[in-house]
């Protein structure tokens, strides 16, 4: 299953109606301001992340241990934007409703869902509250720019876009085929939009566009 984001951009598109705190997987991506190359560098396809980089991936990667029912997939650094899956879930866990849209998944989720042990920690972690997507999303990019900002010694200086772009993954396909393109994003990257020989033909108003090519159907998401 090939998945192919040609054409889009990474506006905050959300649906009218739809509860963001429900259980679900979340393809997110968010871009550093003015598509600035602040995170790292892609050498003979592989990325090697600055600093800030390391910043970014230690604040994404403790995300659980804020948030009750976050459970983290697949994600990438690029240079001037980030790449992830987020499974939101009810906190008592075991599938929680997850087991019903991603079987084969799910399986591989209880077996490294958070226990007590390893929720302990310095990190300040919310026991009761329900999260929604936007509020955990909104939590990484502040925790990450605080952080980037100390190491440059700067105060309040952007380090995000506003908003960020997400897609509700319905099914176990589109999930296989969205893994697939995170992991391989680095050899593709000269020929991402957001590279910056690329940006000058970045047009901010085309429309969205994903495609989903399975072995049955191909799924077309235009926004």
């Amino acid at each position: 299953m090939k998945y192919n984001p040609q054409k889009h951009h990474r506006r905050s598109i959300r649906l009218k109606g739809y509860d963001y705190t429900q259980t679900g997987a979340y393809f997110i991506t968010v871009c550093t301001w003015q598509r600035q190359c602040l995170l790292g560098e892609v050498i003979n396809g592989e990325m090697h992340l600055s600093r800030y980089g390391e910043a970014v991936n230690f604040n994404w990667n403790i995300l659980p241990k804020r948030y009750d029912g976050v459970q983290l997939d697949a994600f990438i650094i690029m240079p001037n934007h980030v790449h992830g899956i987020i499974f939101l879930h009810d906190s008592g866990w075991e599938g929680a409703g997850l087991d019903r849209l991603f079987p084969k998944t799910v399986t591989l989720l209880v077996k490294t869902a958070p226990t007590e042990s390893t929720m302990s920690g310095k990190f300040s972690h919310q026991p009761s509250k329900i999260y929604g997507l936007p509020e955990i999303v909104r939590g990484f990019k502040t925790f990450s720019s605080r952080r980037i900002n100390q190491l440059r010694s700067q105060s309040s200086i952007p380090v995000w876009q506003r908003g960020y772009y997400e897609h509700i993954i319905r099914h176990e396909e589109s999930l296989t085929a969205i893994r697939d393109y995170i992991l391989k994003n680095p050899w593709d990257w000269q020929n991402d939009d957001l590279h910056p020989e690329n940006l000058q033909s970045w047009d901010e108003s085309r429309p969205l566009v994903f495609e989903f090519q399975g072995k049955s159907h191909t799924q077309v998401i235009v926004g």
